[in-house]
């Protein structure tokens, strides 16, 4: 056994440790908020003069972008970065929770050894190889579909394969990871007496997994998409490379996913290089945009996930 006097020694120092780690902690935590906002205020510093002046409504609902004559719509951008978000959901969703489905339920562990490190891989990969992977591979078939299959339908000023569509599969790609990961976490997060009762009770695997797992799990799973939401939303190199970045309002309905658009974050991508002070401001009034609707869907991620775990509960 230990003599009081070495006890003594080994519980003194942890304390100490722990008066000296504390503060450490402490302060890296408040770190993180003091540049949240130190970036927030920032960025309405510069861009919020442009709104006042211009008038908040009247920027969102302007369909004209030109801040050389200090026409500030950005209209046409939110509608191309709604078209392509919504389109990149709607593809990566399903095959997202269908892959976390079958890692978590399915696969046996040989198999689940081989998808989950090309998973992570997928998420490492920079997303300039994506717009590359997008300009060689999609915007080639779309060009190809557009000469042949549409070619009689198409306006005919449409420019070829740089479409709101390749942006959408080029984002449905990059978004997987992000869904498969939280998905797949959340589904195994939920406790293993709900499966036995369930089987315990007649149910089939399938049964379970869509009628028992899935619902347990859907706070996590509607954090997955909302995250993949903001992911889509906030990314730029890859949709500048393949969606053509015209501003311009979709005039031809569901064929408007065929046409070339832009996106918020391309806007401030290409112009800021050569703006000039008005211009730039501008671009960052497009900032406070963007980063209120991020800060939006983090919120709303926030709240949800709680009202889950509490209803657990």
């Amino acid at each position: 056994m230990l003599n009081k006097k070495k006890l003594n020694k080994r519980l003194v120092l942890p304390k100490a440790a722990e008066a000296i780690i504390r503060p450490i902690l402490f302060t890296s935590a408040l770190t993180a908020v003091f540049v949240i906002v130190l970036i927030a205020f920032f960025i309405f510093q510069k861009g919020w003069p442009v709104i006042s002046s211009y008038g908040l409504w009247n920027m969102l609902s302007g369909t004209v972008w030109q801040p050389t004559k200090e026409i500030y719509g950005i209209l046409p951008m939110l509608t191309g970065t709604f078209y392509i978000t919504l389109i990149a959901l709607l593809i990566g969703i399903p095959f997202g929770l269908a892959t976390a489905i079958y890692l978590s339920e399915i696969a046996p562990p040989r198999t689940a050894g081989i998808i989950r490190p090309a998973i992570e891989l997928l998420a490492a990969i920079p997303s300039v190889i994506y717009g590359l992977f997008g300009i060689v591979v999609i915007n080639t078939f779309m060009r190809y579909l557009q000469r042949g299959l549409l070619s009689g339908i198409l306006p005919p000023d449409y420019q070829l394969g740089y479409s709101v569509l390749s942006g959408g599969i080029v984002l449905a790609i990059m978004i997987l990871p992000t869904i498969i990961n939280i998905a797949e976490d959340s589904l195994k997060a939920v406790p293993r007496a709900y499966k036995e009762a369930a089987l315990a009770l007649g149910s089939t695997h399938i049964q379970t997994i869509f009628r028992v797992l899935i619902p347990a799990a859907k706070s996590g799973i509607v954090s997955a998409i909302v995250l993949a939401m903001g992911r889509s939303i906030g990314e730029t190199m890859a949709l500048i490379m393949v969606i053509g970045n015209v501003t311009a309002l979709p005039q031809h309905g569901l064929l408007s996913v065929f046409a070339p658009s832009s996106s918020l974050t391309a806007t401030i991508a290409l112009e800021m290089g050569y703006a000039g002070p008005q211009h730039q401001a501008a671009l960052f009034a497009v900032g406070i945009v963007l980063f209120c609707i991020i800060a939006l869907l983090n919120s709303f991620v926030i709240a949800f996930t709680r009202r889950g775990g509490q209803q657990q509960l």
